[in-house]
């Protein structure tokens, strides 16, 4: 069950809803909170079962889920009690980490030791849990927040704390919340009443990205497919479909993921955090940061960067920092030598963008925008690379060593381009993957149109901003959520349940 099925619209989130308001208008508010941790776990349990189709390990990691929940909050309760807060909460940390690695990295690590030292060390393939990444981060969070003394007592409640961890808008992708940031608009009385404005927002909020993922993100996904697939016989031209073509997928996916999950959050009356505020607009590698996957950002900046001495011990120090955690980032996206290199790609980039500060020189906008673009771009290619060498291959055609073929009459104008090593062809010949590139005009034609509009129209809270409830936004919404409802005619994953 995923936010995109029917069973989901039209069976769990209005069954949700209605028994959930029934319950806050007759002032059951306790009741109301335990129905919201227990329809979270019957998604979660769904979603597991869904997605690996594997009957025994949906209890396995429901129990995994619980067991998670009741150890983080004993050892919160410890580390407000105890005179050894700072020992539980290393303790806590580890024990969080330790169980996300075992289950993220175990079979990473075992490859590479047998790659490396030629062994054959083997164990029972591991399937990673949906959503530990995120729901170890929020503990992890609320374990710093309660040592610092910023969760306050009358929030340490278990069934707030067990509603927090599951809540199902956010627990398979996130975004990554805080614990200050929830709880508050799960305590407060007047959330548990339908609030008419709230539920206009929210679904117009949830049906734009529903629309982002099903009518984009999904019509572009055999692009890229086939793209990666073929990583080592891509031209040039192919090379940059298959890239940009990513680029646009990936975001239009887990934007649309996380606009669902506000929307899903406020007609409930519950306020989540905005992920994503126009990345590909950015002018610098850092106004990236800023915009993309905004929560992960701020988690990484404030419970990883600056705890490690962030910019404050000098300039080599705050280079090692930058790039320690985009290395990190890189791992929490994914086991594998590719999500190491995407870490390390931006962190450098970082390191350069910081660097280049010093000599205190402004580029124009657009240079800034394109320089940053290209960076963002040449890095996904390893985030989506099966592996390093497809990564590779896949640079190399974008830079031209596999051949530039360019559109057009060979025997044309453009002909005396041969004689420089180019490459003429005609459209209906230009590609040797006709199965995804049949129509390379159409595909280039649709990458242009969604670049020019993530660079230049308005995102979704800019949208929202704007709301009113009038026939102007209900035709061409109602439009737009028919054709999203008549195309979930076959479930798909979003990208983001991966990692």
């Amino acid at each position: 069950m995923f936010f995109n099925s029917y069973i989901f619209l039209f069976v769990f989130f209005p069954i949700t809803l209605i028994v959930y308001f029934s319950l806050g208008r007759m002032k059951l508010i306790r009741l109301a909170l335990a129905w919201l941790g227990i329809t979270s776990l019957i998604f979660y349990a769904h979603a597991n079962f869904f997605l690996f189709e594997q009957l025994p390990v949906t209890p396995q990691y429901i129990f995994l889920l619980i067991f998670s929940i009741f150890l983080n909050y004993q050892i919160g309760s410890l580390i407000r009690a105890s005179s050894r807060g700072k020992l539980w909460l290393w303790v806590g940390i580890i024990i969080n980490l330790s169980i996300l690695a075992y289950y993220k990295y175990t079979n990473f690590a075992l490859t590479s030791l047998n790659g490396l030292f030629n062994t054959d060390w083997q164990i029972a393939q591991l399937i990673l849990p949906l959503g530990i990444s995120f729901y170890t981060f929020n503990q992890i969070a609320y374990l710093v927040d309660t040592y610092k003394g910023e969760v306050k007592n009358r929030y340490s409640d278990f069934l707030i704390y067990s509603v927090f961890v599951s809540f199902f808008p956010y627990i398979t992708s996130g975004p990554i919340v805080r614990y200050n940031e929830i709880v508050p608009e799960l305590t407060k009385l007047r959330n548990f009443f339908f609030s008419q404005k709230n539920f206009a927002l929210g679904l117009t909020w949830f049906c734009l990205g529903l629309a982002k993922k099903v009518l984009i993100a999904d019509n572009i996904a055999p692009w890229v497919t086939t793209a990666f697939s073929h990583a080592r016989e891509l031209n040039f031209l192919e090379a940059w479909v298959g890239a940009l073509s990513y680029t646009l997928q990936l975001y239009f996916d887990f934007s649309g993921y996380s606009d669902m999950a506000i929307g899903l959050g406020l007609m409930l009356n519950i306020k989540l955090p905005i992920n994503f505020n126009s990345p590909y607009k950015a002018v610098s590698i850092s106004d990236f940061w800023r915009r993309w996957h905004i929560t992960l950002s701020n988690f990484l900046r404030d419970y990883l960067y600056i705890p490690l001495g962030g910019s404050r011990q000098g300039e080599v120090r705050r280079y090692t920092n930058l790039l320690l955690t985009m290395l990190l980032g890189g791992l929490w996206h994914g086991a594998g030598w590719t999500f190491i290199l995407w870490g390390i790609l931006h962190g450098s980039y970082l390191c350069i963008n910081h660097g280049w500060r010093q000599f205190k020189i402004t580029l124009p906008k657009f240079v800034g925008w394109l320089l940053t673009m290209t960076a963002v771009i040449v890095s996904w290619v390893f985030f989506r690379a099966a592996n390093l060498g497809d990564g590779w291959a896949i640079i190399k055609g974008m830079v031209g060593l596999n051949g530039i073929v360019i559109p057009g009459n060979p025997q044309g104008k453009m002909a005396f381009l041969q004689g420089f090593g180019f490459k003429i062809q005609a459209w209906s010949d230009l590609s040797h993957l006709p199965q995804v590139f049949g129509s390379q005009f159409y595909c280039i034609l649709c990458i242009l149109g969604l670049l020019l509009g993530v660079a230049f129209l308005p995102n979704t809270q800019e949208l929202i901003a704007k709301f009113k409830p009038t026939w102007w936004w209900a035709l061409p919404l109602g439009l737009m959520t028919s054709l999203s409802l008549l195309s979930l005619n076959r479930v798909s994953q979003f990208l983001y349940f991966q990692f």
